[in-house]
């Protein structure tokens, strides 16, 4: 019993398994009072992660000192190397693939209508910030914090992040499984999960191949980088991985992707400023997703796949996943623009690619979450014993 109660990796596999299976048996009734209380902690959360990025950041990046600037940098342009890596992978191989693949498929079979319950009430709590202007503002007052010999504001901010820790560890990280069990009960319940694997099977194993070889690949390299086995690494993040799975939220799951990427032995302060950021300008399985998904309804629908229009159309999409919120979902609202001003998407086209995006979001948040691990073995490799100026 210590082992469960200690193992998040084995409570969210029991979550999972228990929601797909009593979705089906469950009155609806009784299914509805766990959507309610995910819709109220969706709602605490949502109003939560934008302090979790300042409590975790502004102190991460003072402590680090006259290294910060840099450090934030490096980690950016990283991440965005990643993102662009995985466009133009994921081109390549949905090129060669979906063309023979999706020959028999048409536009019609792509629809996807669910009908998940809703709760019975709900609660709203706006955040005080959106997550972009909280991750501007960390940077702004972490950065000037370094600057400052003996500031006050630091030791403000240690004691807002030691608060910020013990709502993590004592509230959101053991309500964690009770979250991920209501979220598939529901898709379950729905008959979604089922429905989506039937109509999407053939996009969803491409994608799920391509996100493995995305992650070994970035786990071998940041290997290399950090002396570090990496598939012990890998093994250490999922929980990490498999809690995007259920949360469906980069954001969502930055107290795991913490907890996780302390256990490879990383300096605590590149760990709490390098996960939030990366949790949030760090994308490189969203972009995937879009990729894939894009070129595959291009091809059901007869539209011309133009190599010059994806260059440009994957190099802006790495810069709009900065701005995406790392909530689910948001990846795919925050493309919609540059799918319809770059790919020419019409309405419809944007409505079949959002379902077809919304069918596979846990498979590519996992693979954002699992990769922050990556960026940060890379960064603690290079910053760890270092001030730079």
């Amino acid at each position: 019993m210590k082992f469960l109660k200690d193992n998040l990796l084995i409570k969210i596999l029991i979550a999972i398994v228990i929601g797909m299976l009593a979705g089906s048996y469950l009155p609806e009734a009784v299914i509805r009072v766990f959507v309610t209380i995910n819709s109220l902690f969706s709602e605490f959360l949502s109003f939560f992660i934008p302090l979790i990025i300042i409590g975790l950041i502004v102190p991460a990046i003072g402590k680090i000192g006259g290294g910060a600037t840099k450090l934030v940098t490096y980690t950016a342009l990283i991440a965005y190397g990643s993102t662009l890596f995985s466009g133009f992978g994921t081109y390549g191989v949905s090129m060669a693939i979906f063309p023979s693949l999706l020959e028999n498929q048409t536009a019609e079979n792509v629809a996807v209508a669910t009908t998940s319950l809703t709760p019975y009430f709900s609660i709203k709590i706006p955040p005080i910030l959106d997550v972009m202007s909280a991750l501007v503002l960390a940077f702004i007052v972490g950065i000037g914090i370094s600057r400052i010999k003996n500031s006050q504001l630091l030791l403000f901010s240690l004691e807002f992040e030691s608060i910020v820790n013990k709502v993590i560890q004592k509230v959101i990280l053991p309500f964690l499984p009770v979250f991920i069990f209501g979220i598939f009960l529901n898709m379950s319940h729905s008959g979604e999960i089922f429905l989506i694997m039937k109509v999407f099977v053939k996009i969803i194993a491409v994608i799920f191949i391509l996100h493995i070889a995305l992650l070994l690949i970035q786990y071998i390299i940041a290997g290399a980088i950090s002396k570090k086995n990496p598939i012990a690494a890998l093994k250490i993040m999922f929980p990490a991985y498999l809690t995007a799975l259920g949360t469906q939220s980069s954001a969502a799951t930055i107290p795991v992707t913490v907890q996780q990427a302390t256990k490879l032995g990383l300096s605590d302060n590149i760990i709490k400023m390098v996960i939030p950021l990366c949790a949030t300008i760090h994308l490189s399985g969203s972009t995937m997703k879009i990729v894939a998904c894009a070129i595959a309804l291009m091809l059901i629908q007869g539209i011309a796949i133009e190599p010059t229009v994806f260059i440009g159309f994957i190099c802006m999409l790495g810069v709009t996943m900065v701005a995406a919120p790392g909530v689910p979902g948001g990846a795919i609202m925050a493309a919609v623009g540059i799918l319809a001003s770059i790919l020419g998407f019409d309405e419809k086209s944007l409505a079949l690619m959002i379902s077809l995006y919304i069918a596979m979001d846990s498979f590519g948040t996992a693979c954002n979450v699992t990769g922050d691990g990556a960026i940060a073995m890379v960064m603690d490799r290079l910053f760890r014993n270092k001030t730079v100026n």
